[in-house]
C-alpha cells in the first residue's frame, strides 16, 4: 500500500527547499557586477555633488554677507582683510563694521578642504570681486576651479 503523499510525487524526484549552488553563484556574480559598477562610478556621483556645492557657495551663499557688508563699510573687504572680515572687524575699522555678516563663527572650507580663494578687486570680475574654489586639484589656476565668474 502506498500513501497518498508518493501518489502525486514524480517518482525519482525529490521535493526542491532551498536554492541550488548554481542559482547562488548566479545570484553572486550579479551582486558582484553591480557593487563593481558603483564603486567606478562613485567618485563621479560625488565628485558632482561637490562641484555643485562649491559652485552654491560662490555664486550664492557668500554674496549676502559680502552685500550686506559693502553697504555697511561702504566697500568689499580687500583682498588682505579677505572673507574674515565678515566674521570679525578688520583692523581700524571696528567703528564701523556691524557684522558678523556670515551667520557662522567662520568661513566654511571648500568641499575638497580647502579655503576659498577670494580678492578685491577681482582679475576676472574687473569690478567686482572674485571668489573661487581651486577644486578637486586643489591648484590655482586651472580648468577645475570653481568660481563666480
Amino acid at each position: 500500500m502506498t500513501s497518498s503523499h508518493s501518489l502525486f510525487r514524480p517518482a525519482g524526484r525529490a521535493s526542491r527547499g532551498g536554492f541550488t549552488l548554481l542559482e547562488i553563484m548566479i545570484a553572486l556574480a550579479i551582486l558582484s557586477l553591480l557593487v563593481g559598477l558603483l564603486v567606478t562610478n562613485l567618485d563621479k556621483i560625488f565628485g558632482d555633488a561637490q562641484g555643485s556645492t562649491a559652485q552654491l557657495f560662490v555664486r550664492e551663499s557668500i554674496k549676502l554677507p559680502l552685500t550686506s557688508y559693502r553697504i555697511r563699510m561702504g566697500d568689499y573687504p580687500s583682498t588682505a582683510e579677505g572673507l574674515q572680515a565678515l566674521i570679525s572687524a578688520p583692523a581700524g575699522k571696528a567703528e564701523q563694521w556691524s557684522g558678523p555678516y556670515f551667520s557662522d563663527a567662520r568661513i566654511p572650507l571648500d568641499p575638497w578642504g580647502e579655503p576659498y580663494v577670494y580678492r578685491y578687486p577681482g582679475t576676472k570680475n574687473k569690478t567686482g570681486y572674485d571668489i573661487f574654489s581651486k577644486g578637486p586639484d586643489k591648484t590655482e589656476g586651472t580648468a577645475d576651479d570653481i568660481g563666480n565668474w
